[in-house]
């Protein structure tokens, strides 16, 4: 039988991915849609872990001269004989990432870029000999190579503006050949200069060095540049004519970036994966690309990897770790009446109507809680959904994965909030000791007020039990003394919240349920006999606990109700 290849797990060098045996998704056909749809200046705007970075490197080895062209026998690509003869490997290619120029200065930010363009510049150090330069432009030259070297010049600002432009007119005068200009991430900056308080100085920096390159510059061919956030053509795009914006919305190269639903099934398939294609749907499927239903290719490599190895069998959410979600984060603190019960919309799986701005500028994103809500559908929290009505775009939360993620913000959020008066809190808590179901019932219900609660559709009922299990934990975190378990295996089973208060000998058990149709009567009840049946209070009584106080707690949106026993 013959060995599979490996998953392709953080491969973003298309050259290792086709020489060193891994799983490649075949994307080749965004060259010739690149081709076929000339725009001097192209950018593609795609949420985080979308194989943005991949198809950058695919774009880098198909057109440099002295590529590996063997790479793409076989592929798409390779059937477009005439395209292939007048483009493969005929051009010089400067290539540049910035999603690793995040700093927390300026001064820094800049140190990152020259090194990152020094770098890229030593690639060519056959410029140095070349005949066809002049002494003056290898001399600055010789510059642009010095920090990415590795040594201890530092550009000047001019300098650093203008060296992509250099770069690109030096490899025009050696290949006689114009210039294809890479720019992976371009945004990423722009974004930590925002986070960071340096935004006007970043802005005017990426504004000139684009400028030089992409605008005035007789030695490009062609530059294609990927980000999250389509930025205002104002701000640092100005005077760029021949610039074509492909977004999310876009019908264009919809299925170039991302996994397709045949794409995900003929992977699962292969890797004796088949029998997860309905969880791999629901937790990783929904965005919606033009008109294109796809998958995050980052999520459903991942779990196949955990699935053939047993790591895990549920599915995971494996974006999360892959940025701090503070976009969300923000989202929520500032969010009214209004966009909470527009939240909870959405939390339900329904869709809200919004009018979707694509082109911001960083500035413009705590100006209105609008421009939030074009942040979020434009790196991926969001997704659209119908054709909406006229000018603005029906959203939905995409899949399970997304719907976890806002699930753990809110509760953050909430716990956090909730801190902020420590005094109302204890008395809360203190409740549960005291076995007083009248002060827990009304403390609970206020703080549901406060919340985003869950609504009665859609979402699975061991879902929203969850939902509230999390609000319960996230109140309890914060007590003195008490030793908390959550799911922890008790008497027959697994009592959804324990707690030990040791110096006083009480234990508690909580068991949560969430009450269809406002049956929270019947729910309390039901709550309350498992914990008899499931012998919970048995763990309780082996730590030493001489008090035991049983809870039985239904939720129905921002309802409670608790009952004791």
């Amino acid at each position: 039988m013959a060995e599979k290849e490996k998953l392709p797990m953080g491969i973003e060098d298309f050259e290792e991915m086709r020489t060193m045996g891994y799983y490649y998704v075949d994307k080749t056909g965004l060259i010739r849609t690149l081709l076929e749809n000339p725009g001097k200046v192209n950018l593609f705007t795609r949420p985080r872990r979308f194989g943005k970075t991949l198809n950058m490197s695919m774009l880098k080895y198909f057109f440099e001269i002295g590529s590996n062209q063997k790479i793409f026998e076989g592929l798409e690509i390779s059937r477009e004989t005439e395209l292939c003869s007048r483009y493969m490997g005929k051009f010089p290619v400067i290539s540049i990432s910035l999603k690793d120029a995040a700093a927390d200065t300026f001064a820094k930010a800049k140190r990152k870029l020259q090194f990152m363009i020094g770098n890229e510049a030593v690639r060519f150090s056959f410029l140095l000999d070349s005949g066809r330069l002049n002494q003056t432009e290898r001399q600055q030259y010789a510059k642009l190579i010095a920090l990415g070297g590795g040594g201890e010049f530092s550009m000047s600002d001019e300098l650093l503006e203008n060296s992509l432009l250099l770069l690109s007119r030096f490899l025009q005068k050696h290949f006689a050949q114009k210039t294809v200009i890479l720019i992976d991430e371009y945004d990423v900056p722009l974004n930590q200069a925002y986070q960071a308080g340096f935004y006007d100085k970043m802005t005017g920096f990426i504004r000139a060095l684009f400028g030089q390159a992409l605008k005035t510059n007789s030695s490009l061919y062609v530059a294609v540049l990927t980000g999250c956030l389509r930025i205002s053509k104002e701000s640092i795009f100005t005077g760029l004519n021949n610039f074509k914006v492909y977004t999310v919305k876009d019908v264009r190269y919809k299925e170039y970036f991302g996994f397709s639903d045949a794409e995900v099934k003929q992977m699962l398939e292969y890797y004796g994966c088949a029998g997860q294609y309905e969880a791999v749907k629901e937790w990783y499927d929904g965005y919606l690309f033009g008109n294109m239903h796809i998958y995050c290719p980052w999520d459903v490599i991942n779990y196949c990897d955990d699935l053939r190895d047993g790591s895990v069998a549920a599915p995971q959410n494996y974006w999360i770790n892959t940025s701090s979600n503070h976009l969300i984060r923000r989202f929520i603190e500032r969010a009214d009446e209004t966009t909470k019960d527009e939240m909870e919309r959405l939390m339900s799986g329904q869709s809200i109507q919004k009018k979707i701005r694509q082109e911001l500028t960083y500035q413009d994103l705590d100006s209105s809680l609008d421009h939030l809500w074009s942040i979020l559908f434009t790196t991926g929290y969001l997704t659209q959904r119908g054709t909406g009505d006229g000018p603005m775009t029906g959203l939905v939360i995409p899949n399970k994965e997304i719907q976890w993620i806002f699930e753990e913000q809110i509760q953050e959020w909430f716990a956090d909030e909730t801190r902020k008066d420590s005094q109302r809190l204890v008395s809360f808590c203190t409740a549960f000791e005291e076995n007083d179901t009248t002060a827990i019932e009304k403390g609970f219900t206020a703080y549901l007020r406060r919340t985003i609660s869950i609504r009665d559709n859609y979402v699975r009922k061991e879902r929203k039990e969850n939902f509230y299990h999390g609000i319960l934990l996230g109140l309890f975190a914060g007590m003195d003394g008490w030793k908390i378990k959550s799911n922890a295996e008790s008497g027959e089973g697994y009592s959804d919240i324990r707690i030990l208060v040791e110096d006083k000998e009480i234990g508690i058990i909580i068991e949560c349920k969430y009450a269809e149709r406002a049956a929270l009567d019947e729910k309390c009840r039901e709550a309350l006999q498992q914990i008899y049946d499931k012998n919970y209070e048995e763990a309780l009584l082996d730590e030493g606990m001489t008090v035991i106080r049983r809870y039985g707690i239904a939720c129905y949106k921002k309802r409670c109700k608790v009952v004791s026993g």
